[in-house]
């Protein structure tokens, strides 16, 4: 019963995953915050945002057809979607719109130093290698210049990057051009805004995460519905019910990519000490949530539920079955492999789950505390 090998899912459909996560639609009329504004005027930097994530659908475009090329699956997987080239690929992209200087026209990006895809020497005077392997850089540039990305001062048939102050990298997309500046300003607030960890093993970048450049907090439920929108609308209409109602009653819903998308919703209680993200998601009562592994589910936590025996006599036998068993590690129940029940009772949120979706709500409300 000891650890199981991790078996990758394949970069097409990574891809189609991620794709299907980017913002279906963004707003026109939010507004920014000041970092944003000394960049470039209000709506052209909305517009950017969009232009880049109109080229995002064709990065994962061109990832389902051609991915299987660049993105070489690593020996020992850590996750079902790790695959190294998208880590190096977004940090690639980081860098070069973090480090760039817009030309005035914005049709282009001068890139003169790239320090994740540079050596440096540590305090010992030992060389350490770029974060980006060298390896990866020129693999990284070929892909983007499928994707319609255009390079002057670097030969894309070279085996390493090489530039330098005086041997600037120019970058285009002549598709549309705003995409330079939607690349820009994104890449400064992934690296300068971001609340939780920036994780180097992470690719924000990729999900186009606009809200980051909002000047006021984004409204949760816009965000779950971004999060639902490839759901049947009957799905839909359940999710946002269910969490318009715990909102009500009093629970903080945070959204976190812990290793999953979730959407856990937590009593915080009446503690004025502010926790970090994975310490408040230790706290959620239940949650949505989607993983390559087990798609859109609901996961609920009962830890009251020999006090509400007689309410859980009332549903239907399969949820009466699921809560008397209980959830934990697979090891305590004595499974041959985890099947994530240590992170609650597990629904499916999908057609099956609609007859059953009054007795999740009583259940719910059973383990809410009372305001």
């Amino acid at each position: 019963m000891g650890s199981h090998q991790i078996t990758l899912i394949p970069i097409s459909e990574v891809a189609r995953i991620s794709k299907n996560f980017l913002p279906a639609s963004i707003s026109n009329g939010y507004s920014l915050k000041s970092l944003f504004r000394n960049i470039a005027d209000d709506a052209d930097v909305r517009n950017s945002v969009v232009a880049f994530r109109d080229f995002l659908h064709v990065f994962f475009d061109r990832l389902i057809s051609d991915g299987h090329s660049y993105a070489i699956p690593p020996k020992i997987p850590n996750s079902m979607t790790d695959y190294p080239f998208l880590y190096n690929i977004t940090n690639l992209l980081v860098d070069m719109g973090y480090c760039g200087k817009l030309a005035d026209d914005g049709k282009s990006l001068f890139i003169s130093e790239m320090p994740l895809c540079t050596a440096t020497i540590d305090e010992n005077g030992k060389k350490k290698s770029p974060k980006i392997p060298i390896s990866s850089q020129m693999d990284c540039l070929r892909f983007l210049s499928l994707c319609g990305f255009e390079f002057n001062g670097v030969d894309l048939d070279g085996k390493s990057l090489s530039f330098s102050t005086e041997h600037l990298i120019e970058m285009k997309y002549p598709k549309n051009p705003e995409t330079l500046l939607g690349l820009k300003v994104l890449s400064i607030a992934d690296m300068e805004l971001r609340t939780d960890r920036r994780y180097w093993n992470d690719h924000n970048l990729l999900r186009c995460d606009y809200r980051l450049l909002q000047e006021y907090e984004p409204d949760m439920r816009d965000v779950l519905l971004d999060f639902l929108h490839p759901l049947p609308k009957k799905i839909q209409a359940f999710a946002l019910k269910l969490h318009n109602r715990y909102v009500e009653k009093g629970l903080t819903c945070i959204n976190t990519r812990l290793g999953i998308i979730s959407f856990a919703y937590v009593h915080i209680g009446k503690s004025k000490k502010a926790l970090a993200e994975r310490s408040t998601y230790q706290k959620r009562i239940w949650e949505f949530s989607y993983s390559p592994k087990d798609g859109y589910c609901i996961f609920v936590r009962p830890k009251k539920a020999d006090k509400y025996a007689d309410v859980i006599k009332g549903f239907p036998n399969t949820l009466q079955d699921r809560i008397t068993k209980g959830y934990g590690c697979y090891k305590k129940q004595g499974l041959p492999r985890c099947n994530n029940e240590c992170q609650g009772i597990k629904l499916p949120l999908d057609e099956t789950i609609l007859p059953m979706a009054a007795d999740i709500q009583r259940w719910i409300d059973c383990e809410v505390p009372s305001k």
